[in-house]
């Protein structure tokens, strides 16, 4: 059977420069939009929304504010109740631009990206993350009709925020490993072109100069490396090209954990763990966690090697329809013994 060929949304508005989000009148008029609302949480409500309003002149551009706890009714219901706008945008973290995501998804508009950080590729995926009977869960939308990242904004968060980025983006490498192992286990079909531009994503971003992580050639590479990763889930259909093991045991560190760390952090260290089982580029995901600062920000966080250990364990049954490694028991095991035994690891779990 010959398979048909695809039809692959990616982003007509791509936007990633100094002060963007003061063009968003121009921007969206460019691409035939009169009639937009902008979606805000808390923080980029009280802090953007003054400046973002003067900078409109003609476009009719609603505000809103959202509640950081919606679940997938209300959000429904919030889309519902809107008035009908020819496009959706939100501003800020992973919580609003998955709610607008949704949002636009629900009402079938396009929907534009305006991250306030660089923490994880969630601003770019086409799919994303709602509570759904109480429980986080990944539920489909589309990759978003456009992506405004203003490097003037995102220079000033956290640098916590831009090294998680840097660790959700480093799973890229034990991702695709992963996946192929399914395939060579007869669990998984990679997608060639999926793999190959999560794989230049990554690897377009290991030979950006790493000296200071919050320049905007540094971050102007982060995002759109994530923004690739992004895409790479559109064309497979999953996200098996920037999620796999170590994205697991994050998944079950949220589960478990006392105190659960960002996102990209919990993968970025588990994404070491796991190159280092997979024995497969376990030399770089060093060098790039100690270069960055990764390395140093995780050991004043008095991580819980118990923690790691039982997410280690229960992280198969957390996606049991995938074959990962650590899907394996012998790989599990030596994941488990690696947690016991690696100098960097002791450090970071102060043994």
């Amino acid at each position: 059977m010959i398979n048909p060929v695809t039809s692959i949304p990616i982003p007509a508005i791509l936007e990633i420069r100094q002060g963007a989000s003061l063009h968003l009148e121009q921007i969206l008029q460019k691409h035939g939009f009169t009639n937009a609302v902008i979606l805000f949480d808390d923080f980029t409500y009280h802090t953007y929304k003054d400046t973002i309003q003067q900078s409109i002149t003609t476009l009719k551009l609603d505000m809103k504010l959202l509640s950081s706890n919606l679940d997938i009714q209300a959000l429904i219901k919030t889309a519902f109740d809107m008035e009908r706008y020819e496009v959706v945008l939100a501003m800020g973290g992973g919580t609003i631009i998955d709610y607008g995501k949704y949002i636009a998804f629900s009402r079938r508009v396009p929907f534009i990206s305006i991250p306030t950080s660089a923490s994880n590729d969630g601003f770019a995926s086409s799919n994303c993350s709602i509570e759904v009977n109480g429980k986080k869960t990944t539920v489909p939308a589309k990759v978003p009709y456009g992506i405004i990242a203003d490097l003037q904004i995102i220079e000033q968060v956290p640098k916590r925020f831009i090294l998680a980025g840097i660790g959700d983006l480093m799973s890229n490498i034990t991702a695709l490993y992963d996946w192929e192992f399914e395939e060579n286990h007869g669990v998984s079909s990679v997608s060639a072109f999926a793999s190959m531009l999560s794989k230049k994503a990554v690897n377009s971003f290991i030979r950006t100069p790493m000296n200071e992580i919050s320049s905007p050639i540094f971050l102007k590479e982060l995002i759109s490396s994530l923004t690739m990763g992004g895409i790479a889930t559109a064309i497979s259909g999953n996200s098996s090209p920037i999620s796999g093991s170590e994205h697991l045991i994050s998944h079950a560190l949220d589960k478990i954990s006392t105190s659960p760390q960002m996102h990209g952090i919990q993968v970025g260290l588990a994404t070491y763990i796991m190159a280092n089982v997979q024995c497969h580029r376990a030399e770089r995901m060093m060098k790039v966690f100690t270069r960055t600062g990764f390395f140093e920000y995780i050991k004043t966080l008095q991580l819980h090697k118990d923690e790691y250990r039982q997410a280690i364990e229960i992280a198969p049954t957390i996606k049991p329809n995938r074959y990962t490694y650590l899907h394996d028991d012998e790989y599990r095991q030596q994941a488990l013994k690696f947690l016991e035994d690696d100098p960097m690891l002791q450090q970071i779990f102060g043994c």
